[in-house]
Parts: structure tokens; C-alpha cells; sequence
């Protein structure tokens, strides 16, 4: 291929690549959350990354295509397959395609990649991770709040103190109620009221006045990007952010208002005293001490919630890439869905969960030194000064890796100094060389690169390092040698 034909390596936009380090400290962030979720009962499950399109509920049927929020392709029958675009759609699929053998109450989790085909932008990306609870066949308020005490939990085993976190409950009934009472119900206002439903759910990110804007006629954001508004008046705005500040000192204070608010409506009474209920379990797990807070403000921008929604929200501060003081906010959300199960299957199934967003709370636990504070080490690496006893040399490898210690071969062509390179960008504790000498006499040479490049500060002189040869030791090859020495330098690494 000419340099004319050379491809260029790009990668696309609104997708990231993940470093070990990054990968690891996610590994461990998960293995927590999974921890806390066993311990509720419980269990793993999880579904492709593709799904018909249809079912995702993604589909517009007017177009040749669906809409842009997922990608998708047809297949050879000519069906629209899509990337899943949360995790909470297909399990509605999966329940319903296993209804009869599954256990009612059915409780699981699932973690995985989500897709989103819509503007990337900053910390926002088109792939990216959730981790998912959820309760199906429980009518009862009482998963919901359960749901957010699993919250709770989750994020205290994760090590984020009481204090510097809120799980806040609000119930998309008493949305409803509001909406009602603004004259936004019905099916032909259904898509204002998603309009109206998304710029809520923007409240803390833009603020009354932002979320004013997109309630109206719309808003222009920084890129000169236009978002069409739900185009309601100015005293029906008035009404839904009033409804939104309702929160008061107490939960019951906070009902009272909502009872206001709601008035006669009977789908937001009832939501009202759902939260009451919710207030009362909560209050008698002893949750009810900040950890889990009735606050209206709560929005998510799903349709398909249909009661209680809820959110986790970080309150620590943070000094953002501007230099700015701002609160880390939510990084996990959910409610109850209670329709998307039954459009497979025609009969009402109640359900509801919660999604964590992993990427989100990995740079929350980041920012307090909670995971990743520090590089993992690489493996141990043998080098390979004659090629002719490359065997030898994988055999060294063997015995170590039989022992549990972490170690590879160096399999490049390069000779001495780039092998010590490469170990070195390997981040290799140490590594073990055999030249003809040491082969005749059966042992290697072990050269500690943490210690050496400690002691490399304080040595100027040449002499003084050829002659104190610093961290570099002599050691037989056998097993029952070469494994405990190396084992005594790793565990000294580690202190």
C-alpha cells in the first residue's frame, strides 16, 4: 500500500478507548455494585446487544428508517435491527419471552453497553456502560422503595460516605396530576408532553431559567445548537416549576404542598400518596436519615415511567474542567415502567428499577480517591538474550506463572537496551536475565526497576553505580529459589 492508499487511524466520534487502568478500576467498581446487588437476592442475566428495533420501541413507522436516536440495520428478511439503547427495554422483551418459567416477583441485574445515535458532546458519548436492577411483577410501592435503599447501599459499599449522597423519589403521577391540571394530558398533546418531560428532567444541569426556555419556545444552547420548547404559556410554566420546588424540610411538609399542587386530580393524588407510603417504608428501614428524600424535583425523561422515578445524586463538590466549584449530581436513575412488559404480552406486569451510569460514578470514585489511585504494576518479564535458548527462557516463564506471579516473555527482535525499554513501559516490577554466564552456572539475574529507578535519584557518580550495581541480585533458577525471591520482591513493591 502507497502512503497515498494508507488508511488513516481515527476514531469515531462520541466513542472513547479504555486504558488497563481504567478497566481494572472499573472491574472492581462493578464487582461492588454486584456485591450489593446479590445481597438483595438478586441474579445476573443478560441479553444481546441487539435487538429488533421494534421492540426497543425506536421505530417510527411513517419513515423509511427508525429515528436517530439508535443505530440500526436490516437484516436479510428485511427487519430494522438496532443497538440496544438502554438496558431496561430488552429485559421487558426477555421477561416476556420467558414469562411462564420465570419466578414472579423475577428480581435481576445485568450490565452492559448502551448505544446512542445523537450528538456527541462533552461527557457525552454514544457508547457507553449501565448497570441495571430490577423487580418485575411486584405491584407494590414497597420494591420501589426498596429499590432505593438498594441504592443506598450501593454507593455506601462503594465507599462514598452517608452524607455525600441523596437518593431523591419523586412519582411521575404527580407529574401527571400537574400536567392535567396545565391542560398537557392526552394523546394529542403526547408530544409536548415529552418535550416538557425532557426539559424537567434538565433541571439541574440548566437551571429554572434553561428549563423555562425549553418549556417555552425553545432554547439556543452554547453551540448556537436550537432545541424546540413544548411551546406551553407562561403561567403553565410557572405552575410546573412551582411543582418541581416543592420540596420542603420534611417529608411531610413536602407532601402537604403536592397535595396543594395536584388539586383535584385523581392520577396526581394518587401519586402523592404512593410517596406517602414510600416515606413510611423508608422510614422504618431507618433509611430516613438523608440517605433516601421525597423531592419533587425529581423528573426523569422517559414516556414510559408510570409511578414512582428516583434518582442518586453525588452532593460532594468537585472543581470541574473550567475550574469551576460545582456538585458532582446524579449518576443513577430509574422508577416504574409498568407498560413495557405488557405490549408483548397484553396483560399488565408491574415493574421497576434503577440503571447506574458507569462511566459517571467511576470519575465520582476517581475524584475521591476511591478506585485508580494508582497504576497497577505490569507483569514480571523475562528477557531473551540468545535466541537459541528462547525455550530455556520460556521455561523461567512457566515456573512462574505456575506460582501465581504474573509474568511474560519478551517476544520481540530487539536486543538488550530496548528489551529494558519495553519493560520499563510494561511497567515491570523487575526482570529476570540469563546471559551464557548465568546459564552455566544455573542461575539468573533479578534486576528490581522500582528500587532502581528510587535509587537512580540519589546515585550521581558512574563509578558508584557500576560498583553498587543498585537493586540487582543473584539467584538460582531453580523453582524453589527463583519463586520465593521473586515473591519477597513483589511483596516489597507492594509496601
Amino acid at each position: 500500500m502507497t502512503g497515498g492508499d494508507r488508511l488513516k487511524a481515527r476514531l469515531p466520534r462520541g466513542f472513547v478507548d479504555r486504558m488497563p487502568d481504567e478497566i481494572r478500576a472499573v472491574d472492581a467498581m462493578l464487582a461492588k455494585i454486584r456485591e450489593t446487588y446479590e445481597l438483595y437476592g438478586f441474579e445476573p442475566v443478560e441479553t444481546p446487544l441487539v435487538e429488533y428495533t421494534d421492540a426497543l420501541g425506536k421505530f417510527l413507522p411513517d419513515q423509511d428508517r427508525p429515528n436517530e436516536g439508535v443505530f440500526s440495520v436490516q437484516d436479510d428478511d428485511e427487519q430494522w435491527l438496532s443497538l440496544r439503547y438502554d438496558l431496561t427495554a430488552p429485559l421487558a422483551r426477555y421477561v416476556a419471552e420467558n414469562y411462564e418459567k420465570l419466578p414472579k416477583p423475577y428480581r435481576s441485574y445485568r450490565a452492559g453497553w448502551v448505544f446512542r445515535n445523537e450528538k456527541p458532546g462533552p461527557g457525552r458519548f454514544r457508547q457507553f456502560m449501565q448497570f441495571d436492577a430490577d423487580t418485575v411483577g411486584a405491584p407494590s410501592v414497597a420494591a420501589d422503595a426498596e429499590i432505593c435503599m438498594m441504592a443506598a447501599d450501593t454507593l455506601e459499599n462503594l465507599g462514598i460516605a452517608r452524607g455525600d449522597y441523596v437518593v431523591k423519589v419523586n412519582n411521575r403521577k404527580v407529574l401527571d396530576g400537574v400536567l392535567e391540571v396545565i391542560g398537557l394530558s392526552g394523546d394529542d398533546a403526547a408530544h409536548r408532553r415529552l418535550i416538557a418531560l425532557r426539559a424537567i428532567d434538565k433541571l439541574d444541569r440548566l437551571g429554572a431559567e434553561g428549563v423555562r426556555h425549553l418549556l417555552g419556545d425553545g432554547r439556543k444552547d452554547e453551540s448556537g445548537d436550537f432545541t424546540p420548547g413544548a411551546r406551553l404559556t407562561p403561567e403553565a410554566i410557572d405552575t410546573v416549576l412551582a411543582f418541581v420546588g416543592a420540596g420542603g424540610a420534611t417529608t411531610e411538609e413536602t407532601l402537604a404542598t403536592l397535595r396543594r399542587v395536584v388539586g383535584s386530580s385523581a392520577r396526581g393524588s394518587e401519586g402523592v400518596e404512593e410517596l406517602a407510603e414510600i416515606g413510611r417504608l423508608v422510614a422504618a428501614a431507618g433509611y430516613d436519615d438523608g440517605r433516601v428524600r421525597i423531592d419533587p424535583s425529581v423528573v426523569r425523561g422517559l414516556e414510559y415511567y408510570t409511578g414512582p422515578v428516583y434518582e442518586a445524586e453525588l452532593t460532594f463538590e468537585i472543581v470541574n474542567d473550567d475550574g469551576h466549584t460545582v456538585r458532582f449530581g446524579s449518576v443513577a436513575g430509574g422508577g416504574r415502567y409498568d407498560g413495557l412488559v405488557s405490549r408483548f404480552i397484553g396483560e399488565p406486569v408491574p415493574a421497576t428499577g434503577f440503571s447506574i451510569g458507569v462511566s459517571r460514578l467511576t470519575a465520582a470514585l476517581k475524584s475521591r480517591g476511591l478506585i485508580g489511585g494508582q497504576t497497577a504494576p505490569g507483569p514480571v518479564v523475562v528477557l531473551v538474550m540468545d535466541r537459541s535458548e528462547t525455550a530455556r527462557y520460556q521455561a523461567i516463564v512457566a515456573r512462574l506463572r505456575a506460582a501465581g506471579i504474573r509474568a511474560e516473555l519478551y517476544l520481540g527482535g530487539s536486543g538488550m537496551k530496548a528489551q529494558m525499554k519495553y519493560a520499563d513501559r510494561r511497567r515491570a516490577p523487575c526482570v529476570v536475565i540469563q546471559g551464557s554466564d548465568e546459564r552455566d552456572r544455573g542461575v539468573v539475574q533479578v534486576k528490581d526497576l522500582i528500587e532502581g529507578k528510587r535509587l537512580s535519584g540519589t546515585i550521581t557518580d558512574n563509578k558508584e553505580w557500576r560498583e553498587s550495581r543498585p537493586a540487582q541480585f543473584e539467584v538460582s533458577e531453580a523453582p524453589e529459589a527463583l519463586v520465593p525471591a521473586i515473591l519477597a520482591l513483589l511483596q516489597g513493591a507492594k509496601g
